[in-house]
């Protein structure tokens, strides 16, 4: 891997990052409403809406507070919350060890189901099997994961109490904290392994097609063999890199999921914020997500560089 093709995924990132905090920025300073008025209520008095205004800085020009919230952003400073006064880093510091491991967790289980089922399916195609597996993901890819959380909260919390419903007891409470986030956890990952699974059956099929596992067949191996020694490692690469690309849309996903469960995690951080109109939050949050999001494709795609020389040279 050269150092200038490094140089030039280094700057895509960074031009990625500038204009995804431009937009945000713009977006939220766009709504209709003052902030402070919303905060505070109609009948707040004049002096004490001008004297909010100031502390959060409307009374500025949008790139004087846009200079500012970027350079706190590159300082690792996010600014104040107005609803909670408390530095916004450290509502992201609690609520991440909420969101990431939910994410984590719900990233294992899409493994768990997808790698197999798409195996399965490749390994028979054509038959009946093959058939039910794509139909089924086909549903899974169709359904939000919204569906498939309040059914799993029906079925395990409600109807058999097996599961809790929502809540989060905290790191300290020990297997409890663990068992909360089952639910949402297959809630996130079920739509994610429909996907995943379609394609490592496209990728297997596609893989069992080449010259390489046809020689293998005619000196004797069966389609079984030929599948798990020669087909299934060069099939994990396009799976990998729709993997990586999974794992950011499982960290957006929480903002719904958080939400039927009553997570405290970065999702249902953004989600109060925006009902209490608390636009440092949303911001500085809503970057940290996006943030996020480009850096595993950054790094995803570095990964894939490494492992397939070919695509540096179509970069």
């Amino acid at each position: 891997m050269s150092l200038l093709w490094l140089a030039r995924r280094g700057l895509g990132l960074c031009l990625a990052l500038l204009a995804a905090s431009v937009i945000i920025f713009v977006l939220m300073d766009l709504l209709p409403g003052d902030p402070a008025e919303i905060m505070l209520g109609t009948s707040a008095r004049p002096d004490t809406l001008a004297a909010l205004r100031a502390e959060m800085g409307l009374d500025r020009s949008a790139w004087v507070r846009y200079a500012e919230w970027a350079g706190g952003l590159l300082r690792g400073d996010f600014g104040k919350s107005q609803t909670y006064a408390v530095p916004v880093a450290e509502l992201v510091g609690e609520r991440l060890v909420v969101t990431l491991p939910l994410a984590l967790i719900s990233l294992c289980l899409t493994l768990i189901i997808a790698l197999p089922l798409g195996a399965w399916a490749a390994a028979r195609r054509n038959s009946t099997t093959d058939t039910a597996i794509v139909a089924i993901t086909q549903l899974g890819v169709a359904i939000p994961n919204f569906w498939f959380a309040m059914m799993l909260v029906l079925l395990f919390a409600i109807s058999w109490r097996w599961l809790p419903s929502g809540g989060f007891p905290g790191w300290d409470a020990g297997p409890r904290a663990a068992l909360a986030l089952i639910l949402p956890a297959i809630a996130l990952a079920l739509p994610q392994a429909a996907i995943l699974t379609r394609v490592m059956r496209s990728s297997l099929l596609e893989t069992l097609s080449e010259d390489y596992v046809r020689t293998a067949r005619a000196k004797g191996l069966t389609r079984g063999e030929a599948l798990r020694r020669h087909a299934f490692r060069n099939a994990l690469i396009p799976v990998l890199t729709i993997l990586g690309l999974q794992f950011s849309f499982l960290i957006a996903g929480t903002v719904v999921i958080e939400n039927v469960f009553s997570l405290p995690g970065l999702g249902r951080l953004i989600f109060q914020a925006i009902n209490q109109r608390d636009l440092v939050v949303v911001r500085s949050v809503v970057m940290v997500l996006i943030a996020f999001i480009i850096t595993v494709n950054f790094v995803v795609d570095i990964a894939y560089a490494l492992v397939d020389p070919r695509l540096r040279g179509r970069g």
